[in-house]
């Protein structure tokens, strides 16, 4: 095999705590993440160039250096496992950058996955995890995917039951948030009001979806709306439109928004777009298994 393409979930998290800042400056994380429909596309190909990493995007905008979490995750790969010759990598961007979609960390997950297929490796979820935590603190998630509690800063992971039936409508507002910025705010070991993902958990494991959503809390997001209200315009507007639950993703500004029917999640979705022109709107849905070709 020369050449493969790969898809690149984005995910989204149904619950976000975080625990207390820790000595070293991360955060203690306990968080319950989902993958989701909306995707990226790489295809890695072999090349003759010993060593040499190409990447080239869509995005006229994204860095395409050793900077890119695609370039990093391929050395890595490529220097742990000797491989020989080197690797182009393109990358059609469609997940909405700087989001709270783990856009960044899903790509180097992907690059990760299709290169231990390439090369025919046999390298193990785990052991790629162990890589992908070098890259980022989401790549080890991102390599997993499906419906996970994700805790540390993200890295330890135990697999849930993957939770079936949910229609949801994702907007990326026409802004960015800084993750930096949000958490330099947060003043994490002052948090009083903590979501509940014990219950959340439980009701992953009973199969109840609306439970699940009942439940969400995101202690990022009040950091986040304070900047930036029209994340919490948006949430109102996803609730007059029909739906039954509604937060924002990570550290935002990205929110979704669930729905009973996908007639109605389709014609909230374009009520949002005309509302919001510039922004970038999805329906899309959970996905459960993620190692997998175009």
């Amino acid at each position: 095999m020369d050449k493969i393409q790969i898809l690149a979930y984005a995910k989204i998290n149904l619950g976000l705590d975080v625990l207390r800042r820790r000595e070293d400056g991360y955060h203690d994380l306990r968080m319950i993440m989902q993958t989701i429909g909306v995707c990226d596309e790489l295809t890695i190909e072999k090349t003759e160039t010993d060593g040499g990493i190409e990447l080239s995007s869509n995005i006229p905008s994204l860095p395409c250096d050793g900077s890119n979490l695609i370039c990093k995750a391929a050395k890595l790969m490529m220097e742990e496992y000797s491989l020989p010759g080197g690797l182009r990598i393109h990358l059609e961007k469609k997940i909405p950058m700087a989001a709270g979609l783990a856009g960044g960390s899903t790509d180097a997950a992907a690059t990760f996955n299709g290169i231990n297929r390439l090369f025919e490796l046999g390298i193990s979820k785990e052991e790629l995890c162990r890589l992908g935590v070098k890259v980022g603190a989401d790549v080890p998630y991102c390599i997993v995917g499906g419906t996970c509690l994700a805790e540390g800063i993200g890295e330890r992971l135990t697999n849930l039951p993957a939770l079936s039936g949910a229609t949801l409508v994702l907007i990326k507002p026409d802004f960015d948030v800084s993750t930096k910025y949000v958490y330099e705010n947060l003043h994490a070991n002052e948090l009083k009001v903590h979501p509940d993902i014990d219950g959340q958990l439980s009701a992953i494991g009973e199969g109840n979806l609306e439970k699940t959503v009942a439940l969400m809390g995101n202690v990022l997001e009040n950091v986040s709306v304070q900047k930036y209200p029209e994340i919490r315009q948006i949430k109102d507007d996803l609730v007059s439109l029909r739906s039954f639950g509604a937060m924002m993703s990570g550290s935002g500004p990205s929110v979704f928004g669930f729905f009973k029917d996908q007639n109605d999640a389709v014609s909230a979705s374009r009520v949002l777009k005309e509302k919001y022109p510039a922004a970038a709107v999805f329906v899309t849905g959970f996905i459960s298994d993620i190692d997998r070709g175009v």
